[in-house]
């Protein structure tokens, strides 16, 4: 038997997948790669699923749940995978509910908001960013975090408390119950609804909310328990707050962690986004002192205060996105208060900034403290506190697990039971355990790393546990404040509320769940020791990803995502790799070494969006490079290499066969080339379709002894032509808006034989990309008269795969984006024309390297109106990788591509020649590049 088959109990019945095929055609995922990368959350839990199924509506749903039932199988339902406490993991069904349910709608001008589970929290906000309102609860994970996510844990955030948490914003569902009944609670007669079709749910949700109110006892543990920040077990609060059954039901499931039904859609009241804020770090000399200051912090009316202590500290130090209030710090035994005003008028938090730099002046800070309103400032300051729980997990020992819990007690209690647990780590020998969290609500959360596989250690982490426990219930606190109770704490549920109560919750999962099949072990348990078992082991891998927590970050911007698989996984189905191999399981090895060459290797844009979203800057792309590197046979690496050294004739070449394929009979070419890739194979044989441009021109050397800066025209230019003979080519349009603005530059000899290198990066193809840089810098040094003026490039991936390829060659040369060199140079000397709207694609190349600010100002110079789309992304067409798999790039523009099909626009434009040709496939809109309509819009005639 195989180590997955073990670690299953069982092989896959056959049957189950047969029926679960039927009931959601399509939607069924089984093989190896598939369900051990989703065994993965970002918990430190691991179970192997023996079916994954992504159903695209509720009913395919609702008829998953029955299969599974049938089978007598349990079933989870699954989204952002962000969850750290074991509530997303499955060894049954583990039901997808991100990539189909992502539909949006704002209602009464974002007053309200109805969203359904796949949305993730940052992207809510930025369809209600327009209206001036936001979503309530606002976690650390907003970037990867999913309404689903939000709902299942009734999690809060940093701002939002109690006050304004899951709970108290959601106004009404749309529940689908185990049985398959589904309620909108937002129906008039939804209790009626609930009455005749579950009437014992409904009596039964009745005689509770009786009991509950009849008994004194529970009535005051409630009113306590939820009077501070509280998610373990069920929201038992709902019996005291409402009174319908159906109410009582709606509330129940916020919290439940997927454990009583499925919220296929949530309307939510939302809040003001206030758009003066103001922003400041305090830095003391220790923990006890920042505490101390809590009670004049809260009463100067703040929003947020964040306590970080000193080895969150140490950990933000050695961030280079830090702040340099941090990185000039040396944290011994300091603790800091990330604290922040929020208002709607500039005149109310001016008032509120001056009254408290009084507070602040009696304060023991170890510096001086300002607050302050610049935007980068302010980011850089919430990117330290935002990522910190997978920064400081990241910088673990590797080979260790990240255990992060978290807690509440009255925030007079803070002080002492912080200090207490400093004592802990001390006792059971967690060394560089930090603190952080929301001081402002008593709320803390503390992360330890763990090494189950050695001996002894599950003991201590068992006797730690337990010591906790008691210490945060003697402060007369809650073991889970945002987090959910998970199986981390299921077996605590009694202990924090007494019998009847934990009674209550039990008769509560039976009404609703009477065959126990919904997650089960999941906020109630019968196993006091489920806490201690199915725990995640961290083998190390590779260099490039051992880092990696699991914490799903990266995944929302990945553009394999909905095709294959995500940064994520792709490491994790490494780890697995290396697990089978290390038990000898050769059958599951082979296994998932031949279904990763697609999923894993040939899938990946390699374009870094997920280093952007990644706390501790991984950018997987590294890893599948050495990996195509390492899988690449030797005459190919021989093939590439040849090809840099006659670039010239390469890329000419290139532009030719695209040439002859224009004028030939487009079912003709098609044919050939899928004739080709059948044999020859897709990753060989790049799919021609009617789409693609003929070739362009070949570049050519221009001179100037008193240019200013070199221009390197991309050899994109060569190969893809504009296809419009309207349109110059980012190449020769650059060249026009210099020449119009008097902003003089040359370009190099020997131009066509130059390139940025990012063919052979993109492959892996080392040696090819060396003999290219071995090549380019002699000549660009030459050019640039030593180094004295930049050198300038018209495409987005071709500026960053210049300075790449440049970064280890003697004598640096500046590379600069030619948005950015425009925007600097040459806009001030033009007065284009403008046009209405213009809808703009951002690139993954142009957002890593910061060049977004320029090309919205480059858009905003040619336009009233600039339109991003909210679900704007990168392409993956990624150089050839969208015409070698095309179904890559269509997955990956989707949801971008349905948004501008519902815009009007008078031009649609980006920044790269490859990542036009990809969005103009997707939209059947015509993307050009920015620059080609600043030419436009500044000819003589315009």
């Amino acid at each position: 038997m195989s180590t997955l088959a073990a670690r299953l109990g069982t092989d896959v019945a056959t049957d189950l997948l047969t029926d679960l095929a039927t009931a959601v055609p399509g939607g069924v995922r089984s093989r190896a790669t598939e369900r051990l990368a989703h065994a993965h959350d970002a918990s430190h839990y691991l179970l192997t699923p023996q079916a994954v199924v992504v159903p695209p509506g509720v009913p395919e749903l609702s008829a998953a749940l029955a299969v599974a039932r049938r089978h007598r199988v349990p079933s989870t339902f699954r989204s952002g995978g962000t969850s750290l406490s074991g509530q997303a993991v499955s060894d049954g069904v583990l039901i997808d509910t991100r990539r189909h349910f992502r539909d949006v709608e704002v209602l009464d001008g974002g007053r309200r908001v109805r969203v359904q589970p796949g949305v993730t929290v940052r992207q809510l906000n930025a369809r209600l960013a327009p209206y001036g309102r936001k979503f309530g609860p606002d976690p650390a994970s907003e970037a990867a975090c999913t309404i689903g996510g939000v709902v299942a844990n009734n999690s809060s955030g940093m701002l939002c408390g109690t006050w304004a948490n899951t709970y108290q914003t959601l106004e009404s569902a749309v529940l689908v119950l185990p049985s398959g009944t589904v309620i909108n609670t937002a129906d008039r007669d939804a209790d009626d609804q609930l009455r005749a079709a579950e009437p014992q749910l409904w009596k039964g949700l009745s005689e509770l909310r009786d009991r509950v109110r009849g008994n004194a006892d529970s009535v005051a543990r409630i009113e306590h328990q939820f009077s501070i920040k509280n998610t373990l077990g069920y929201g038992v609060n709902s019996f005291l707050d409402h009174q319908t059954p159906v109410q009582i039901l709606l509330h129940l499931v916020v919290g439940s962690e997927g454990t009583l039904a499925f919220v296929a859609e949530a309307t939510f009241a939302t809040l003001p986004a206030h758009p003066h804020i103001a922003t400041g770090l305090l830095v003391f000399n220790d923990l006890h002192a920042a505490n101390d200051a809590l009670p004049a912090l809260v009463d100067s009316g703040l929003a947020a205060i964040e306590l970080l202590d000193a080895a969150s500290l140490r950990v933000a130090a050695a961030d280079p996105k830090s702040p340099e209030v941090i990185t000039s710090l040396t944290p011994v035994n300091h603790a800091a208060l990330l604290v922040e005003h929020q208002r709607a008028e500039a005149a109310e938090l001016d008032q509120l900034v001056g009254d408290t730099r009084a507070v602040l002046n009696r304060l023991p800070l170890s510096r001086p403290a300002d607050m302050t309103s610049e935007p980068t400032a302010r980011a850089a300051l919430w990117h330290v506190r935002k990522g910190l729980y997978a920064a400081v997990a990241g910088a673990r020992p590797s080979g260790t697990t990240a255990l992060l819990e978290d807690i509440a007690v009255p925030v007079a209690d803070l002080a002492r039971t912080c200090s207490s647990l400093e004592k802990l780590f001390d006792t059971y020998d967690y060394r560089e355990s930090v603190i952080f969290g929301h001081a402002k609500d008593g709320n803390v959360h503390f992360l330890i790393n763990e090494r189950f596989d050695s001996d002894g250690r599950l003991d201590a982490y068992d006797a730690f546990t337990e010591d906790m426990v008691e210490l945060v219930l003697s402060a007369g606190g809650t073991l889970k404040a945002e987090h959910g109770t998970g199986r981390i704490m299921a077996p605590y549920v009694e202990r924090q509320y007494g019998t009847e109560l934990h009674q209550v919750m039990v008769a509560v999962k039976n009404l609703c769940d009477p065959d126990g099949l919904l997650n089960p072990s999941v906020v109630l348990t019968d196993d006091p020791q489920i806490h201690l078992k199915n725990l995640k082991s961290t083998p190390q891998v590779e260099q490039e990803v051992d880092r990696c927590v699991e914490c799903g970050y990266c995944e929302p911007v990945c553009p394999s995502k909905d095709l294959t698989v995500t940064p994520r996984q792709r490491i994790v189905l490494r780890r697995e790799l290396a697990r089978a191999e290390a038990s000898g399981d050769d059958q599951l090895a082979a296994e998932l070494r031949a279904q990763s060459t697609h999923d894993v290797v040939e899938t990946c844009a390699v374009d870094g969006m997920c280093q952007t979203a990644c706390p501790v800057d991984i950018n997987t792309g590294d890893l599948v490079r050495r990996l195509r590197a390492e899988d690449s046979a030797a005459p190919t690496r021989t093939g590439w290499s040849v090809a840099a050294k006659h670039w010239d004739a390469g890329s000419r070449g290139a532009s030719l066969a695209l040439s002859v394929a224009k004028a030939m009979p487009a079912p003709l070419v098609s044919g050939v080339t899928a004739a080709a890739r059948k044999v020859l194979g897709d990753e060989t044989v790049p799919a021609w379709s009617r789409d693609l441009p003929a070739g362009g021109e070949a570049r050519r050397r221009r001179t100037d002894p008193d240019a200013i800066a070199v221009f390197l025209p991309s050899c994109t230019s060569t190969m893809f032509g504009t296809g419009d003979q309207d349109q110059l080519g980012a190449a020769r349009a650059f060249l026009a808006v210099c020449d119009r603005a008097g902003v003089r530059v040359r370009i190099p000899e020997g131009i066509n034989s130059l390139c940025c290198g990012t063919p052979w990066k993109s492959k892996g193809m080392l040696d090819g990309q060396q003999e290219m840089a071995d090549r380019v810098h002699p000549a660009l040094w030459e050019a640039t008269e030593h180094g004295r003026l930049p050198v300038v490039v018209d495409a987005s991936s071709c500026t960053e795969g210049l300075r790449e390829l440049l970064e280890h060659t003697p004598n640096g040369l500046q590379v600069v984006d030619a948005l950015d060199f425009v925007a600097e140079h040459a806009l001030a000397q033009l007065t284009p024309s403008r046009m209405d709207r213009l809808v703009l694609h951002p690139t993954c190349s142009s957002t890593r390297q910061g060049s977004n600010p320029a090309l919205q100002t480059v858009a905003s110079a040619v336009a009233t109106e600039v339109v991003t789309p909210v679900n704007w992304g990168c392409c993956a067409f990624a150089g050839d990788r969208g015409m070698l798999h095309p179904d890559l790039t269509a997955s990956a523009t989707r949801a971008e591509a349905a948004e501008v099909a519902d815009l009007t626009a008078n031009a649609y434009a980006s920044c790269n020649r490859t990542c036009e040709i990809g969005m103009s496939r997707a939209t059947g809109e015509n993307y050009i590049h920015v620059l080609e309509l600043l030419e436009r819009a500044t000819r003589p005639s315009a």
